[in-house]
């Protein structure tokens, strides 16, 4: 159900720059000319100016350009993704506060964003730089009615909805490298972290996390990843709104994800590849066991990543550690 503020701020919106009264806002909303005095209060701290006249009544002059729970969801046309969001100026870190809503029994649904995180989560206990309004530091509570050992198709799935908006909003030509991450011109710009807790055939909840680079320049990216990283900025020479973005994300999560669901991960699978980096290329493989050379042939109905080997032997990997070769076999010194 939308909120009273939403409510609010698309009758304003609807408005322009005519005044509209605050009986005719109250008698719209079913509240005290009180209660719409504080709620306009609330707005400005969120960044809008409202200009308030008396016997005129109320106009938006200025929408805000920060990130808060109401500029988010205003203007998000989600069904269930979203409607009810969590934002966080300074955390360590939107995965941690999303385990801790979750185990709290927050909703299907529920989103934790930041402005800025302290201790950002990468795969494998790697750490995710994550500087204050320059990038999208979000975590998604989800609990489907899948099996534990589907979960990783959860990552699988969300890299090609990264991909589909990237491709769609910035004009971009994004590649996923297996498993997690996104790339623009062979360097990382986006991450994700899938996270559950389960019992043997229940999926109590996930956390997706996602990390993107948006509006860093290369200055401001850490001296000893501008090498192998990137952001939106950089790549297009021109800043992002975050908002419109995080929107745009969510509600392309939200259709992925119901359409997944309900059809399986074979359309997901396809999609995934067409995006997929090195795809019939050759790529190392190094487990705790063993170190070999195969030829990446994309992913399995399961999400594993497939691979061909020089007498044609078809073999599944579920996790190790890939080095990703350029054409010739020359290493470009980027591992998962």
């Amino acid at each position: 159900m939308e909120s009273t503020r939403n409510k609010l701020i698309k009758l304003l919106a609807d408005s322009g720059e005519c005044y509209i009264s605050g009986q005719l806002l109250s008698e719209k909303l079913s509240i005290s000319r009180a209660a719409i005095w504080k709620h306009m209060k609330e707005l400005e701290k969120d960044g809008y100016q409202i200009e308030g006249k008396s016997k005129k009544g109320y106009r938006i002059l200025k929408f805000p350009n920060k990130l808060s729970e109401n500029t988010i969801q205003w203007g998000l046309n989600t069904e269930w993704l979203g409607k009810t969001i969590v934002h966080k100026q300074v955390t360590t870190s939107t995965q941690h506060i999303a385990h801790q809503l979750a185990r709290d029994n927050a909703d299907h649904g529920t989103i934790v964003v930041a402005d800025e995180q302290t201790a950002g989560k990468g795969r494998m206990d790697h750490t995710w730089n994550s500087p204050k309004n320059k990038g999208i530091w979000m975590s998604l509570i989800l609990r489907p009615a899948t099996l534990p050992y589907l979960a990783p198709q959860f990552t699988l799935l969300t890299a090609t909805v990264l991909a589909d908006v990237l491709t769609e909003e910035t004009h971009t030509a994004p590649k996923i490298k297996w498993p997690n991450d996104i790339l623009l011109n062979g360097k990382k710009i986006a991450g994700i972290l899938t996270e559950m807790q389960a019992e043997q055939d229940t999926i109590q909840y996930v956390v997706i996390g996602i990390g993107i680079n948006v509006n860093q320049s290369e200055q401001e990216l850490p001296a000893d990843i501008r090498h192998k990283a990137t952001s939106l900025a950089i790549e297009t020479g021109r800043t992002w709104d975050t908002q419109k973005l995080i929107q745009r994300i969510l509600l392309t999560f939200e259709q992925a994800y119901d359409h997944y669901l309900k059809n399986g991960f074979l359309e997901v699978k396809h999609k995934w590849e067409s995006y997929g980096f090195k795809i019939g290329e050759t790529i190392r493989i190094k487990t705790m066991r063993e170190t070999w050379r195969a030829r990446f042939m994309g992913i399995a109905e399961d999400g594993a990543l497939l691979t061909k080997a020089s007498d044609g032997e078809m073999k599944k990997i579920y996790s190790a550690e890939i080095d990703w070769f350029k054409q010739g076999g020359e290493n470009n010194a980027d591992t998962n």
